[in-house]
Protein backbone atom coordinates (compact mmCIF):
# COMPACT_ATOMS: atom_id res chain seq x y z
CA UNK A 1 0.00 0.00 0.00
CA UNK A 2 1.26 3.96 -0.51
CA UNK A 3 2.28 5.47 2.59
CA UNK A 4 0.47 7.85 4.64
CA UNK A 5 -0.15 11.74 4.32
CA UNK A 6 2.82 12.68 5.66
CA UNK A 7 5.05 13.29 2.32
CA UNK A 8 8.51 11.28 2.94
CA UNK A 9 7.56 9.23 6.26
CA UNK A 10 9.58 6.55 5.79
CA UNK A 11 9.75 3.35 8.95
CA UNK A 12 13.07 3.90 10.04
CA UNK A 13 12.48 7.36 11.02
CA UNK A 14 9.71 7.33 13.30
CA UNK A 15 10.98 7.35 16.27
CA UNK A 16 12.87 10.67 15.41
CA UNK A 17 9.66 12.13 13.99
CA UNK A 18 7.99 11.29 17.44
CA UNK A 19 10.93 12.99 19.36
CA UNK A 20 10.32 15.90 17.37
CA UNK A 21 6.66 15.93 17.67
CA UNK A 22 7.04 15.87 21.64
CA UNK A 23 9.72 18.96 21.44
CA UNK A 24 6.98 20.70 19.66
CA UNK A 25 4.08 19.89 21.67
CA UNK A 26 6.00 20.80 24.63
CA UNK A 27 6.28 24.46 23.71
CA UNK A 28 2.65 25.31 22.26
CA UNK A 29 2.89 29.10 22.48
CA UNK A 30 5.35 29.15 19.48
CA UNK A 31 3.77 28.80 16.42
CA UNK A 32 6.38 28.61 13.35
CA UNK A 33 5.30 28.72 9.49
CA UNK A 34 5.15 25.73 7.31
CA UNK A 35 7.81 25.10 4.94
CA UNK A 36 6.98 23.94 1.58
CA UNK A 37 8.12 20.45 1.73
CA UNK A 38 6.31 20.11 4.98
CA UNK A 39 2.31 18.78 4.84
CA UNK A 40 0.28 19.35 7.55
CA UNK A 41 -1.11 16.59 9.17
CA UNK A 42 -4.73 17.55 9.07
CA UNK A 43 -4.82 18.54 5.50
CA UNK A 44 -6.09 15.93 3.52
CA UNK A 45 -4.43 13.95 -0.35
CA UNK A 46 -6.43 12.19 -2.54
CA UNK A 47 -4.70 9.48 -4.04
CA UNK A 48 -5.03 5.83 -4.94
CA UNK A 49 -3.33 3.23 -2.62
CA UNK A 50 -1.52 0.07 -4.09
CA UNK A 51 -4.59 -2.27 -4.58
CA UNK A 52 -6.56 0.80 -6.76
CA UNK A 53 -3.56 1.74 -8.41
CA UNK A 54 -2.87 -1.77 -9.57
CA UNK A 55 -6.30 -2.10 -10.75
CA UNK A 56 -6.59 0.62 -12.78
CA UNK A 57 -2.92 -0.05 -14.45
CA UNK A 58 -3.56 -3.34 -15.62
CA UNK A 59 -6.77 -2.11 -17.18
CA UNK A 60 -5.18 0.38 -18.98
CA UNK A 61 -2.83 -2.18 -20.09
CA UNK A 62 -5.28 -4.55 -20.97
CA UNK A 63 -6.48 -2.05 -23.34
CA UNK A 64 -3.33 -1.52 -24.88
CA UNK A 65 -2.51 -5.37 -24.95
CA UNK A 66 -6.13 -5.76 -26.91
CA UNK A 67 -5.48 -1.83 -29.11
CA UNK A 68 -2.36 -1.31 -29.81
CA UNK A 69 -0.78 -2.24 -33.05
CA UNK A 70 2.53 -3.39 -33.92
CA UNK A 71 4.96 -0.12 -34.10
CA UNK A 72 8.25 -2.28 -35.07
CA UNK A 73 8.87 -4.63 -37.39
CA UNK A 74 11.48 -5.84 -35.12
CA UNK A 75 9.26 -7.41 -32.70
CA UNK A 76 7.06 -9.34 -35.61
CA UNK A 77 10.50 -10.79 -37.30
CA UNK A 78 12.59 -10.90 -34.74
CA UNK A 79 10.07 -12.07 -31.75
CA UNK A 80 6.45 -13.00 -32.68
CA UNK A 81 7.89 -15.12 -35.73
CA UNK A 82 10.46 -17.26 -33.80
CA UNK A 83 7.83 -18.07 -31.00
CA UNK A 84 5.55 -19.29 -33.73
CA UNK A 85 7.99 -21.49 -35.25
CA UNK A 86 8.62 -22.46 -31.28
CA UNK A 87 4.80 -23.20 -30.47
CA UNK A 88 3.64 -24.42 -34.63
CA UNK A 89 7.12 -25.96 -36.15
CA UNK A 90 6.97 -22.76 -38.71
CA UNK A 91 7.77 -19.36 -38.94
CA UNK A 92 10.02 -17.05 -40.93
CA UNK A 93 13.45 -16.29 -39.67
CA UNK A 94 15.35 -13.10 -39.70
CA UNK A 95 19.47 -13.40 -40.28
CA UNK A 96 19.91 -12.59 -36.39
CA UNK A 97 18.56 -15.98 -35.67
CA UNK A 98 21.63 -17.36 -37.79
CA UNK A 99 23.91 -19.17 -36.03
CA UNK A 100 26.45 -16.89 -37.94
CA UNK A 101 25.63 -14.10 -35.41
CA UNK A 102 22.96 -15.76 -32.90
CA UNK A 103 22.52 -12.37 -31.38
CA UNK A 104 19.06 -12.94 -30.31
CA UNK A 105 18.29 -15.28 -26.77
CA UNK A 106 15.82 -18.09 -27.20
CA UNK A 107 15.63 -18.41 -23.57
CA UNK A 108 13.67 -14.85 -23.90
CA UNK A 109 11.30 -16.27 -25.89
CA UNK A 110 10.87 -19.31 -24.24
CA UNK A 111 9.69 -17.73 -20.98
CA UNK A 112 7.27 -15.91 -22.85
CA UNK A 113 5.99 -19.20 -24.82
CA UNK A 114 6.39 -21.83 -22.12
CA UNK A 115 3.00 -20.45 -20.89
CA UNK A 116 1.45 -19.78 -24.19
CA UNK A 117 2.27 -23.53 -24.48
CA UNK A 118 0.30 -24.61 -21.54
CA UNK A 119 -2.34 -22.25 -23.12
CA UNK A 120 -2.42 -23.66 -26.27
CA UNK A 121 -2.14 -27.44 -24.85
CA UNK A 122 -4.67 -26.99 -22.30
CA UNK A 123 -7.37 -24.95 -24.31
CA UNK A 124 -6.40 -25.67 -27.95
CA UNK A 125 -7.52 -21.76 -28.92
CA UNK A 126 -7.07 -20.58 -32.13
CA UNK A 127 -3.47 -18.80 -32.66
CA UNK A 128 -4.85 -15.20 -32.57
CA UNK A 129 -6.14 -16.09 -29.36
CA UNK A 130 -2.40 -17.35 -27.88
CA UNK A 131 -1.06 -14.00 -29.66
CA UNK A 132 -3.71 -12.27 -27.71
CA UNK A 133 -3.14 -14.43 -24.10
CA UNK A 134 0.96 -13.67 -24.34
CA UNK A 135 0.13 -9.49 -24.91
CA UNK A 136 -2.21 -9.94 -21.50
CA UNK A 137 0.77 -11.71 -19.94
CA UNK A 138 2.82 -8.95 -20.72
CA UNK A 139 0.52 -6.33 -19.25
CA UNK A 140 0.59 -7.77 -15.95
CA UNK A 141 3.79 -7.83 -15.97
CA UNK A 142 4.37 -4.13 -17.20
CA UNK A 143 1.44 -3.90 -14.06
CA UNK A 144 2.85 -5.01 -11.66
CA UNK A 145 6.25 -2.92 -11.75
CA UNK A 146 4.67 0.23 -12.49
CA UNK A 147 2.51 -0.22 -9.21
CA UNK A 148 5.94 -0.85 -7.18
CA UNK A 149 7.70 1.93 -8.96
CA UNK A 150 4.62 4.13 -7.93
CA UNK A 151 4.84 2.97 -4.25
CA UNK A 152 8.22 3.05 -4.06
CA UNK A 153 8.36 7.15 -5.18
CA UNK A 154 5.61 7.59 -2.75
CA UNK A 155 8.35 6.56 -0.28
CA UNK A 156 10.90 8.86 -1.98
CA UNK A 157 9.50 11.58 -3.25
CA UNK A 158 6.26 12.02 -1.28
CA UNK A 159 2.93 11.42 -2.21
CA UNK A 160 2.06 14.17 -4.45
CA UNK A 161 5.19 13.72 -7.16
CA UNK A 162 3.89 9.92 -6.90
CA UNK A 163 0.57 10.47 -7.55
CA UNK A 164 1.17 12.94 -10.45
CA UNK A 165 3.56 10.59 -11.74
CA UNK A 166 0.82 7.66 -11.74
CA UNK A 167 -1.24 10.31 -13.27
CA UNK A 168 1.21 10.70 -15.92
CA UNK A 169 1.96 6.79 -16.51
CA UNK A 170 -1.97 5.14 -17.12
CA UNK A 171 -2.63 8.19 -19.58
CA UNK A 172 0.45 8.52 -21.99
CA UNK A 173 0.59 7.04 -25.21
CA UNK A 174 4.10 6.25 -25.13
CA UNK A 175 2.88 3.58 -22.13
CA UNK A 176 0.63 2.80 -24.36
CA UNK A 177 2.89 1.70 -27.33
CA UNK A 178 5.50 0.05 -25.04
CA UNK A 179 3.21 -2.10 -22.09
CA UNK A 180 2.33 -4.55 -24.04
CA UNK A 181 5.24 -4.76 -26.71
CA UNK A 182 6.62 -8.47 -27.56
CA UNK A 183 10.30 -6.48 -27.25
CA UNK A 184 13.17 -6.47 -25.63
CA UNK A 185 13.32 -2.74 -24.67
CA UNK A 186 9.81 -3.53 -22.87
CA UNK A 187 10.63 -6.47 -21.17
CA UNK A 188 13.78 -4.02 -19.79
CA UNK A 189 11.43 -1.53 -18.86
CA UNK A 190 9.49 -3.68 -16.53
CA UNK A 191 12.88 -4.74 -14.84
CA UNK A 192 14.91 -1.32 -14.96
CA UNK A 193 11.43 0.03 -13.14
CA UNK A 194 11.49 -2.78 -10.65
CA UNK A 195 15.51 -2.31 -10.52
CA UNK A 196 14.80 1.84 -9.75
CA UNK A 197 12.31 1.35 -7.59
CA UNK A 198 13.84 -1.48 -5.63
CA UNK A 199 16.82 1.14 -5.70
CA UNK A 200 14.49 3.94 -4.17
CA UNK A 201 13.16 1.83 -1.23
CA UNK A 202 16.90 0.44 -0.57
CA UNK A 203 16.24 -3.28 -1.33
CA UNK A 204 19.99 -3.38 -3.11
CA UNK A 205 19.27 -7.28 -3.78
CA UNK A 206 16.14 -6.82 -5.44
CA UNK A 207 17.62 -3.95 -7.10
CA UNK A 208 20.80 -5.92 -8.46
CA UNK A 209 19.16 -8.58 -9.88
CA UNK A 210 16.34 -6.95 -11.44
CA UNK A 211 18.77 -5.11 -13.10
CA UNK A 212 20.69 -8.75 -14.31
CA UNK A 213 17.66 -10.20 -15.96
CA UNK A 214 16.83 -7.04 -17.44
CA UNK A 215 20.25 -7.17 -18.52
CA UNK A 216 20.92 -10.79 -19.54
CA UNK A 217 17.88 -11.84 -20.78
CA UNK A 218 16.69 -8.34 -21.75
CA UNK A 219 18.47 -5.82 -23.54
CA UNK A 220 22.27 -5.90 -22.41
CA UNK A 221 22.49 -2.01 -23.21
CA UNK A 222 20.43 -1.17 -20.13
CA UNK A 223 23.17 -1.89 -17.69
CA UNK A 224 23.90 1.46 -18.02
CA UNK A 225 20.66 2.18 -16.09
CA UNK A 226 22.39 0.02 -12.93
CA UNK A 227 25.54 2.41 -12.99
CA UNK A 228 23.97 5.09 -10.28
CA UNK A 229 22.81 2.12 -8.13
CA UNK A 230 26.53 0.56 -8.21
CA UNK A 231 28.02 3.89 -7.57
CA UNK A 232 25.26 4.50 -4.56
CA UNK A 233 25.84 1.00 -2.82
CA UNK A 234 30.26 1.98 -3.72
CA UNK A 235 29.32 5.20 -2.14
CA UNK A 236 27.69 3.73 1.26
CA UNK A 237 30.59 0.78 1.17
CA UNK A 238 27.85 -1.72 0.29
CA UNK A 239 30.86 -3.51 -1.76
CA UNK A 240 30.47 -6.74 -0.60
CA UNK A 241 27.22 -7.09 -0.72
CA UNK A 242 27.71 -5.84 -4.61
CA UNK A 243 29.71 -8.54 -5.41
CA UNK A 244 28.17 -11.20 -3.52
CA UNK A 245 24.22 -10.39 -5.20
CA UNK A 246 26.05 -9.28 -8.46
CA UNK A 247 27.70 -12.55 -8.85
CA UNK A 248 25.05 -14.59 -7.64
CA UNK A 249 22.28 -12.70 -9.85
CA UNK A 250 24.75 -13.09 -13.17
CA UNK A 251 25.33 -17.17 -12.37
CA UNK A 252 21.63 -17.59 -11.60
CA UNK A 253 20.55 -15.64 -15.11
CA UNK A 254 23.55 -16.52 -17.24
CA UNK A 255 24.03 -20.07 -16.34
CA UNK A 256 20.58 -21.49 -17.58
CA UNK A 257 20.43 -19.24 -20.72
CA UNK A 258 23.76 -19.60 -21.97
CA UNK A 259 22.57 -23.78 -21.87
CA UNK A 260 19.22 -23.24 -23.77
CA UNK A 261 20.76 -21.14 -26.23
CA UNK A 262 23.46 -23.72 -26.96
CA UNK A 263 21.16 -25.75 -27.20
CA UNK A 264 19.11 -24.68 -30.13
CA UNK A 265 22.14 -22.90 -32.00
CA UNK A 266 23.97 -26.07 -31.78
CA UNK A 267 27.22 -24.30 -30.28
CA UNK A 268 28.31 -22.47 -27.16
CA UNK A 269 26.51 -19.23 -27.27
CA UNK A 270 26.24 -16.02 -25.09
CA UNK A 271 23.46 -14.38 -27.29
CA UNK A 272 24.06 -10.35 -25.08
CA UNK A 273 27.53 -10.53 -25.90
CA UNK A 274 27.18 -11.28 -29.51
CA UNK A 275 24.34 -8.70 -29.27
CA UNK A 276 27.45 -5.67 -27.76
CA UNK A 277 30.27 -7.21 -30.23
CA UNK A 278 27.96 -6.77 -33.15
CA UNK A 279 26.61 -3.42 -32.22
CA UNK A 280 29.43 -1.69 -31.09
CA UNK A 281 32.66 -3.48 -32.29
CA UNK A 282 31.97 -3.90 -36.04
CA UNK A 283 33.12 -1.45 -38.40
CA UNK A 284 29.61 -0.76 -39.38
CA UNK A 285 27.45 -1.16 -36.20
CA UNK A 286 23.61 -0.31 -35.93
CA UNK A 287 24.28 2.66 -38.17
CA UNK A 288 23.86 0.29 -41.38
CA UNK A 289 20.52 0.34 -40.48
CA UNK A 290 19.59 4.03 -40.76
CA UNK A 291 20.51 6.96 -38.63
CA UNK A 292 17.83 9.96 -37.41
CA UNK A 293 18.29 13.89 -37.09
CA UNK A 294 19.33 15.05 -33.42
CA UNK A 295 15.87 16.30 -33.14
CA UNK A 296 14.10 12.70 -33.62
CA UNK A 297 13.95 12.12 -30.25
CA UNK A 298 12.84 15.21 -28.92
CA UNK A 299 9.97 15.18 -31.50
CA UNK A 300 8.97 11.42 -31.03
CA UNK A 301 9.62 12.02 -26.92
CA UNK A 302 6.63 14.74 -27.54
CA UNK A 303 4.12 12.99 -29.67
CA UNK A 304 4.21 9.85 -27.21
CA UNK A 305 4.22 12.08 -23.65
CA UNK A 306 3.58 15.36 -24.75
CA UNK A 307 4.12 18.14 -21.84
CA UNK A 308 5.55 15.46 -19.65
CA UNK A 309 8.35 14.83 -21.84
CA UNK A 310 9.48 18.60 -21.34
CA UNK A 311 8.69 18.61 -18.15
CA UNK A 312 11.34 15.93 -17.82
CA UNK A 313 13.79 17.36 -19.72
CA UNK A 314 13.73 20.37 -18.01
CA UNK A 315 13.41 18.62 -14.23
CA UNK A 316 17.22 19.85 -13.25
CA UNK A 317 16.74 23.63 -14.29
CA UNK A 318 13.22 23.28 -12.04
CA UNK A 319 15.15 21.62 -9.01
CA UNK A 320 17.69 24.10 -9.50
CA UNK A 321 15.53 26.86 -9.31
CA UNK A 322 13.12 26.15 -5.92
CA UNK A 323 17.01 25.35 -4.45
CA UNK A 324 17.60 28.84 -5.46
CA UNK A 325 14.80 30.82 -4.97
CA UNK A 326 12.09 29.09 -2.15
CA UNK A 327 13.20 28.51 1.07
CA UNK A 328 12.73 25.13 2.13
CA UNK A 329 13.99 21.96 3.86
CA UNK A 330 16.72 20.26 3.50
CA UNK A 331 15.73 16.56 1.99
CA UNK A 332 15.97 14.16 4.72
CA UNK A 333 19.18 12.38 5.06
CA UNK A 334 17.29 9.12 4.62
CA UNK A 335 16.36 10.19 0.95
CA UNK A 336 18.33 10.39 -2.17
CA UNK A 337 19.62 13.32 -3.28
CA UNK A 338 18.22 14.46 -6.67
CA UNK A 339 20.65 14.66 -9.00
CA UNK A 340 21.11 10.80 -7.84
CA UNK A 341 17.92 9.71 -7.71
CA UNK A 342 17.08 10.85 -11.24
CA UNK A 343 20.56 9.90 -12.65
CA UNK A 344 19.46 6.80 -13.95
CA UNK A 345 17.03 9.03 -16.47
CA UNK A 346 19.72 12.09 -17.95
CA UNK A 347 22.45 9.10 -18.01
CA UNK A 348 20.41 6.75 -20.78
CA UNK A 349 19.21 10.39 -22.23
CA UNK A 350 22.72 11.62 -22.62
CA UNK A 351 24.11 8.44 -23.83
CA UNK A 352 20.76 7.61 -26.46
CA UNK A 353 20.28 10.84 -27.67
CA UNK A 354 24.00 11.36 -29.04
CA UNK A 355 23.71 8.16 -31.45
CA UNK A 356 23.38 8.53 -34.95
CA UNK A 357 21.23 4.77 -35.08
CA UNK A 358 17.64 6.45 -33.07
CA UNK A 359 14.64 4.19 -33.15
CA UNK A 360 11.31 4.60 -30.36
CA UNK A 361 11.92 1.61 -28.47
CA UNK A 362 15.24 2.75 -27.40
CA UNK A 363 13.83 5.49 -24.69
CA UNK A 364 10.91 2.83 -23.44
CA UNK A 365 13.62 1.52 -20.75
CA UNK A 366 13.01 5.20 -19.54
CA UNK A 367 9.78 6.22 -20.06
CA UNK A 368 8.06 5.35 -16.54
CA UNK A 369 11.12 7.63 -15.44
CA UNK A 370 10.27 10.57 -17.60
CA UNK A 371 6.48 10.40 -16.41
CA UNK A 372 8.62 10.69 -12.58
CA UNK A 373 10.91 13.77 -14.37
CA UNK A 374 7.51 15.37 -15.56
CA UNK A 375 5.80 15.18 -12.54
CA UNK A 376 8.58 16.60 -10.49
CA UNK A 377 8.52 19.71 -12.71
CA UNK A 378 4.80 20.19 -11.92
CA UNK A 379 5.71 20.16 -8.41
CA UNK A 380 8.71 22.59 -8.73
CA UNK A 381 6.10 24.85 -10.47
CA UNK A 382 3.68 24.90 -7.91
CA UNK A 383 6.19 25.97 -5.47
CA UNK A 384 7.50 28.37 -7.25
CA UNK A 385 3.86 29.69 -7.73
CA UNK A 386 3.29 29.89 -4.29
CA UNK A 387 6.33 31.61 -3.23
CA UNK A 388 5.44 34.29 -5.65
CA UNK A 389 1.87 34.57 -5.21
CA UNK A 390 2.59 34.75 -1.50
CA UNK A 391 4.93 37.59 -2.17
CA UNK A 392 2.60 39.74 -4.00
CA UNK A 393 -1.00 38.50 -2.12
CA UNK A 394 -1.06 35.93 0.53
CA UNK A 395 -3.55 33.06 0.80
CA UNK A 396 -5.88 33.69 3.12
CA UNK A 397 -6.48 29.79 4.25
CA UNK A 398 -2.92 28.18 2.70
CA UNK A 399 -0.27 27.48 4.87
CA UNK A 400 1.16 25.00 2.47
CA UNK A 401 1.59 25.06 -1.47
CA UNK A 402 -0.37 22.32 -2.24
CA UNK A 403 -2.98 24.09 -0.79
CA UNK A 404 -2.98 26.95 -3.16
CA UNK A 405 -1.44 25.31 -6.21
CA UNK A 406 -4.45 22.66 -6.41
CA UNK A 407 -5.53 24.36 -9.52
CA UNK A 408 -1.87 23.35 -11.06
CA UNK A 409 -2.11 19.54 -10.51
CA UNK A 410 -5.22 19.20 -11.99
CA UNK A 411 -5.06 21.12 -15.04
CA UNK A 412 -1.66 18.98 -15.12
CA UNK A 413 -2.71 15.84 -15.07
CA UNK A 414 -6.26 17.00 -17.17
CA UNK A 415 -4.19 18.71 -20.12
CA UNK A 416 -1.24 15.77 -20.29
CA UNK A 417 -4.30 13.19 -19.55
CA UNK A 418 -6.30 14.14 -22.38
CA UNK A 419 -3.65 14.86 -24.97
CA UNK A 420 -1.92 11.26 -24.25
CA UNK A 421 -5.29 9.63 -24.63
CA UNK A 422 -6.36 11.84 -28.40
CA UNK A 423 -2.88 10.31 -29.38
CA UNK A 424 -3.32 7.23 -28.15
CA UNK A 425 -6.86 6.89 -29.79
CA UNK A 426 -5.01 8.44 -32.68
CA UNK A 427 -2.40 5.45 -33.48
CA UNK A 428 -5.53 3.30 -33.13
CA UNK A 429 -7.82 4.84 -36.04
CA UNK A 430 -4.47 5.48 -37.68
CA UNK A 431 -2.28 2.14 -37.91
CA UNK A 432 -5.02 -0.84 -36.48
CA UNK A 433 -6.34 -2.02 -39.69
CA UNK A 434 -3.38 -4.91 -40.27
CA UNK A 435 -4.80 -6.01 -37.34
CA UNK A 436 -8.29 -6.25 -38.01
CA UNK A 437 -7.76 -7.54 -41.51
CA UNK A 438 -5.94 -10.24 -40.72
CA UNK A 439 -8.05 -11.33 -38.03
CA UNK A 440 -11.09 -11.68 -40.95
CA UNK A 441 -8.52 -13.03 -42.64
CA UNK A 442 -8.08 -15.75 -39.99
CA UNK A 443 -11.60 -15.82 -39.96
CA UNK A 444 -12.00 -17.25 -43.34
CA UNK A 445 -9.87 -20.36 -42.39
CA UNK A 446 -11.25 -20.94 -39.47
CA UNK A 447 -14.88 -20.97 -41.04
CA UNK A 448 -13.54 -23.64 -43.94
CA UNK A 449 -13.80 -21.07 -46.44
CA UNK A 450 -9.99 -21.53 -47.98
CA UNK A 451 -9.54 -24.84 -49.33
CA UNK A 452 -6.66 -27.33 -47.25
CA UNK A 453 -5.28 -27.50 -50.99
CA UNK A 454 -5.16 -24.47 -52.43
CA UNK A 455 -1.69 -22.21 -51.79
CA UNK A 456 -2.93 -18.53 -50.68
CA UNK A 457 -0.18 -15.82 -51.09
CA UNK A 458 -1.64 -12.59 -48.66
CA UNK A 459 0.32 -9.79 -49.85
CA UNK A 460 0.56 -6.55 -47.05
CA UNK A 461 2.03 -4.29 -49.38
CA UNK A 462 3.97 -1.34 -47.69
CA UNK A 463 2.08 -2.63 -44.46
CA UNK A 464 4.89 -5.39 -43.84
CA UNK A 465 6.10 -3.04 -41.04
CA UNK A 466 3.09 -3.39 -38.98
CA UNK A 467 2.53 -6.55 -39.78
CA UNK A 468 1.64 -8.91 -36.82
CA UNK A 469 3.09 -12.02 -37.66
CA UNK A 470 1.87 -15.96 -38.77
CA UNK A 471 -0.14 -16.35 -35.38
CA UNK A 472 -3.14 -14.87 -37.45
CA UNK A 473 -2.14 -16.92 -40.61
CA UNK A 474 -1.81 -19.97 -38.85
CA UNK A 475 -5.40 -21.95 -39.96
Amino acid sequence: MAPGQRQRQVSNVKKDHKKNNNKNNSNNNVKKPVKPEEVPTEMPLIYPGGDIAFKLLLTARFCSAIWSYISDCDETFNYWEPSHYLLYGKGQQTWEYSPEYALRSYTYLLIHMVPAKFYSYILEPNPVLVFYFVRCLLSVGCALSEVYFYQNVCKEFGVHIARLTYAFLITSSGMFIASAAYLPSSFSMYLSTVATAAWYGRKYELSILATAISTLLGWPFVALLGVPIVLDMLARKYWIQLIKWSVLSGTVVLAPMIWLDSMYYGKLVIAPLNLILYNVFTSHGPDLYGTEPFTFYFINGFLNFNFVFIGALVAPLALFSIWAVVPARPRHRYCLPYWVSLAPLYLWIAVMFIQPHKEERFLFPIYPMICLGGAITVDCIQKLYFFVRTKIKPFANASHYLQGTSHITVGAMIICGLLGLSRSFALFKGYYAPMEILTEANKLGIDAQVPNDIHVNFCVGKEWHRFPGSFFLSI
